[in-house]
């Protein structure tokens, strides 16, 4: 199987050579008309450019339609192949340059389009460490990843990726590993945790075990379930080729009838000529870039240009939880307490202590005694010991703030039974003084938004995939109006249920992380939410790159305006080529204005199709 940079390189020559193509047709007939009508040479001279126009850009089209043809596939592209066969077969030669300057300049076009699109896997394969650091008898030594072995020590440094799945040996410190996992909070680790490849180390070195090796470990399968769901991309039927393969049989019928009844060969030519539907050919094209343009401006990166053909007509939404339904950061949603202490008092003993920790939940109590505008206190004696939790003194009260299964049994029966989100225990003087729950925060437009998506968009099913706790999923889910919830999932996992979904039904998937890439390459349309990962970018069809759900909408607007404006070029443009074929077939039409008429077809479809690209006065509906 070719590798991603070999299929890469491929598409850039093919690209370019059709570019080409387009510019040394158009240099072709202008030295043409230059030859024959300015310095009045004879035929053997001014054919010449057109011969190699021809050859240059209609032989490789002729052998690409032949491949189409042998696997019974009938686009729009026939008509145009027939009509340079047919129009070379009868010496009309500029007629066939005409068409080849036509049609490679659509295909210039939709290049032009898909030129910065590039391979997923590849950005995940550069995302990994390829050198670990091995410790050998109190030595440390840089080691290829693909050398380690299971038992090894490893240390990892602050800001670097963890390259295997391992235990913790000794250090303790915070690893994000939401990317991985769909899990919203950073995670503490100390002796004993298990740390996942791929998870970046955010502030103390680490010395773990190797469990597993490079090639079995979490970042490894992440990347195996991405090559297949590369392998296997849903099949997706252009906007040109459904309007094609129905036009080209009527054109075909109207060309051999009008040859047939007259004995004429002139008038099949003539219909084939100006029946190549380059409305089809240039107009969408030309739709699909300013469509990209404006979708630029507005802060939307369209990087798979067919993108923009689907997302009008989604029958399927999936959702990411963490980082696109909600913020991805805990917050404080409960403070419940115990004793004389108002949620308050609590909120500013616990804030005043933890202010001097480096626990992933330390900022959110920090913003939520800032929002209350509660002063904090020095604090003295201060001990954050791995596993036990934060301790210290705080206006001369030993102050302690740990799990419900690091506190006596006595104190833990007075405790609410465990709900969805994260909790501290606080004991005060080594009383039970209150307990403080976290949330990972919804974002404002989620319920409106997932609300309007029926009726304004004709969305008929949406779910949430996330790799959280389903008691965390069946929280959200319940704020923001979403009754389809399947939660615990691995990448392979949510790769299956899109892929079957997408054999379906079109399908748009919307996410944040690296976990979410493999279902994105699945659905029918994937949009990265934010620009938190490259792996997640490079998978996706279109990058939001402010994270709201207005922007998703715009999106969604944007291709639905710009599929109505191309079928508004493209059907437009074929019903005035039908009434040419009529002339033609009855011979008030020969070839040469056959093709004349199709380029101002074509200049008004195409006119009609810059439209695309002007600012709509409205692109949200919620």
């Amino acid at each position: 199987m070719a590798s991603e940079k070999q299929i890469g390189a491929v598409e850039r020559i093919k690209n370019s050579w059709t570019s080409l193509t387009a510019v040394l047709s158009f240099v072709a007939i202008l030295l043409h008309l230059l030859f024959r009508y300015v310095l009045h040479h004879n035929a053997a001279i001014y054919s010449i450019p057109l011969w190699i126009a021809i050859i240059a850009g209609g032989v490789p089209l002729l052998y690409a339609l032949v491949l189409q043809i042998w696997k019974l596939r009938f686009g729009s592209d026939l008509l145009a192949g027939l009509s340079i066969v047919t129009a070379v077969l009868m010496g009309e030669l500029l007629v066939a340059a005409i068409i080849v300057l036509m049609l490679s300049g659509g295909q210039a076009l939709e290049g032009y389009a898909t030129q910065h699109a590039s391979s997923a896997l590849n950005a995940l394969a550069r995302r990994m460490p390829s050198i670990a650091h091995r410790i050998e008898e109190n030595a440390t030594s840089d080691i290829p990843v693909g050398d380690i072995r299971i038992g090894d020590r490893l240390i990892i440094f602050p800001h670097e990726i963890s390259p295997v799945d391992g235990t913790v040996e000794s250090g303790s410190g915070t690893m994000d590993e939401s990317f991985l996992t769909g899990e919203p909070f950073r995670i503490r680790k100390v002796s004993g945790s298990q740390v996942i490849s791929g998870a970046l180390n955010e502030d103390s070195a680490l010395t773990i075990i190797a469990d597993k090796l490079a090639v079995d470990s979490r970042y490894a399968r992440i990347m195996q379930v991405m090559r297949k769901a590369e392998e296997n991309p849903p099949e997706i039927r252009r906007l040109a080729d459904r309007l094609g393969a129905f036009y080209t049989p009527i054109a075909i019928f109207i060309a051999l009838a009008g040859w047939l009844l007259s004995g004429q060969p002139e008038r099949f030519l003539a219909v084939v000529v100006i029946a190549t539907p380059c409305p089809l050919l240039l107009a969408i094209p030309i739709a699909i870039i300013g469509s990209i343009s404006l979708a630029a401006k507005r802060g939307i990166v369209i990087k798979k240009p067919v993108l923009l053909e689907q997302v009008g007509n989604i029958h399927t939404m999936f959702f990411d939880k963490t980082g696109t339904l909600t913020h991805g950061e805990p917050v404080v949603t409960d403070i419940l307490t115990f004793s004389s202490l108002v949620p308050e008092e609590v909120l500013g003993f616990t804030a005043s202590l933890e202010q001097y920790s480096k626990h992933p939940l330390a900022r959110a109590i920090l913003q939520a005694a800032e929002e209350k505008h509660l002063p904090l206190q020095n604090a003295e004696n201060i001990s954050e010991k791995p596993g036990e939790g934060l301790r210290g003194q705080v206006d001369g009260r030993t102050v302690v703030v740990t799990g419900r299964s690091k506190i006596r049994a006595e104190l833990a029966s007075l405790l609410p039974p465990t709900t969805a989100g994260m909790e501290c225990v606080i004991v005060i003087e080594d009383k039970l003084a209150g307990l403080i729950r976290f949330h990972d925060r919804p974002r404002t437009e989620s319920k409106p938004f997932i609300r309007h998506l029926r009726p304004k968009h004709q969305v008929e099913e949406m779910i949430i995939l996330s790799g959280d706790r389903d008691i965390e999923v069946q929280h959200l889910a319940n704020i923001v109006g979403i009754t389809d919830v399947r939660a615990g999932l691995a990448p392979e996992q949510k790769l299956q249920i899109v892929r079957d979904h997408t054999a379906k039904t079109p399908t748009l998937f919307l996410g944040d992380g690296i976990n979410d890439a493999p279902a994105m390459l699945a659905a029918t349309v994937g949009v990265a939410f934010g620009q938190n990962s490259d792996i997640t970018a490079e998978a996706a069809g279109a990058v939001i790159m402010e994270p709201t759900l207005g922007k998703v909408d715009e999106l969604l607007h944007i291709g639905k305006r710009m599929r109505r404006i191309a079928l508004q070029s493209a059907v437009g443009g074929m019903l005035l080529s039908a009434i040419g074929m009529f002339f033609a077939a009855f011979g008030f039409l020969p070839p040469i204005a056959g093709a004349i008429g199709q380029e101002v077809i074509d200049l008004l479809a195409v006119l009609n199709a810059l439209r695309a690209s002007f600012p709509a006065k409205e692109l949200q509906d919620f």
